[in-house]
């Protein structure tokens, strides 16, 4: 199994518990219809004319932070193919942008 030069006791643990397959459950957009989780798998090819997937262990909040994710231990990690994890970053930002601020709920109320 391939795997980062750096970080790769966290990569492996995060891979094991995801049993090196995609944990996304449709947080992408996609139904994933084999059993509602993503089909791709580590270093698995995606079809005939792509090369292997890498997935990616990152954080199971697609919004968090990059400097916050560094910090984060394997159990707050997921296995993310890089396909799912770019279009859940996307729908939570997109999510996060429609939410009314906490606070001004009522601010025109009279």
């Amino acid at each position: 199994m391939s795997e980062p030069i750096v970080g790769a006791g966290l990569f492996r643990t995060v891979m094991g518990a995801a049993g090196g397959r995609c944990q996304c459950e449709g947080a992408c957009g996609q139904p994933h219809k084999s059993g509602g989780r993503c089909p791709r798998e580590h270093d698995q090819h995606a079809g005939k004319h792509s090369g292997p997937i890498r997935l990616l262990a990152a954080p199971a909040d697609p919004l968090t932070t990059d400097r916050a994710a560094a910090a984060l231990p394997a159990g707050q990690l997921r296995a993310w193919c890089p396909t799912c994890l770019g279009a859940a970053r996307r729908a939570a930002q997109r999510t996060a942008r429609t939410k009314p601020v906490p606070g001004q709920d009522g601010l025109f109320d009279i």
